[in-house]
């Protein structure tokens, strides 16, 4: 006999509409360059992609939010409970509700989401990283993951070539946000810049607590941006393993993204200042050429 306590629930047409729609609303409040890309998928993987994004967030939200690293512990722990739920039928909060739908309609594998805990956890036991091995662990986890996921979404082909220019577009991303993110990072008491390159650098923790845009500082910036911006030439690839449908979406998020290590540069490397980014009309202006030649980009 079925456990009552444990048996699938069905959401009504109107729950999972309305989960739906709660994705949107929280991707279209909080997502500031992925929203403009999502813009360019079909109507049914766009919605999709909203609630993998919704999720994300709440990981993000369980570790950036005010509380002691206890409570926040048990804030993930919970979200493993839920994630379980979610791929046992028993999802119940419409973020959830809204990703068993997806799970199961793109056949998304529960250990993705579950990486993606993984990462968001090692921001609370986790400030430093001896060395980009270390990094790219936790970039793969909280990145690449979630281009692994979208993939699903987009649909594609060749199975392990597109799996890792995926991987790789994932981490360029990432890469992209350390550069950009130094002061906000230094402020919530993380570096994810590798030790032993900012010891080889001449850059020191004071450096970066005093906001010092030194030579070495430059330097140290700019090797991260050559890195990213390779590991975006392979995320490129990724695009003829795309329906023709799907392939503007991770074009235009590599041209904003790539937009921003341009911007960081122009700045002269001077990421503790005002916030580095593009603007909503440069964001379109880059989504619309991504839609229009994102199909035929290979």
């Amino acid at each position: 006999m079925t456990n009552p306590q444990h048996a699938k629930t069905y959401p009504s047409t109107a729950d999972l509409a309305d989960a739906y729609e709660t994705c949107r609303l929280l991707t279209r409040r909080e997502a500031r360059n992925f929203y403009f890309a999502f813009l360019t998928l079909p109507a049914q993987r766009r919605r999709a992609i909203y609630v993998a994004y919704a999720f994300c967030r709440y990981c993000d939200d369980s570790v950036d939010e005010a509380g002691t690293t206890e409570e926040k512990l048990a804030g993930i722990a919970r979200l493993r409970l839920m994630l379980a739920e979610t791929y046992d039928g028993r999802a119940t909060e419409p973020v959830f509700i809204g990703l068993a739908d997806v799970a199961n309609r793109y056949q998304i594998p529960q250990e993705y989401f579950e990486e993606v805990l993984n990462g968001v956890e090692s921001d609370l036991i986790k400030t430093r990283y001896s060395d980009f091995d270390e990094l790219r662990t936790y970039c793969y986890q909280v990145a690449s993951v979630v281009g692994l996921i979208c993939i699903h979404i987009f649909g594609y082909q060749c199975g392990e070539m597109a799996r890792r220019h995926a991987i790789d577009l994932g981490l360029a991303m990432q890469l992209t946000n350390i550069c950009r993110d130094v002061r906000e990072d230094w402020e919530l008491g993380r570096i994810y810049l590798p030790q032993d390159e900012m010891r080889r650098y001449g850059v020191t923790e004071e450096d970066l607590a005093a906001g010092a845009v030194t030579d070495s500082f430059a330097e140290l910036l700019q090797y991260q941006i050559n890195r990213a911006r390779g590991y975006f030439a392979s995320g490129r690839l990724l695009l003829p393993y795309l329906p023709r449908s799907s392939r503007a979406c991770p074009a235009a998020l590599g041209s904003i993204y790539g937009g921003v290590l341009n911007r960081i540069e122009r700045s002269g490397y001077d990421v503790f200042g005002e916030r580095i980014g593009l603007s909503n009309g440069a964001k379109l202006a880059l989504m619309a050429k991504a839609w229009l030649l994102g199909p035929w980009l290979k």
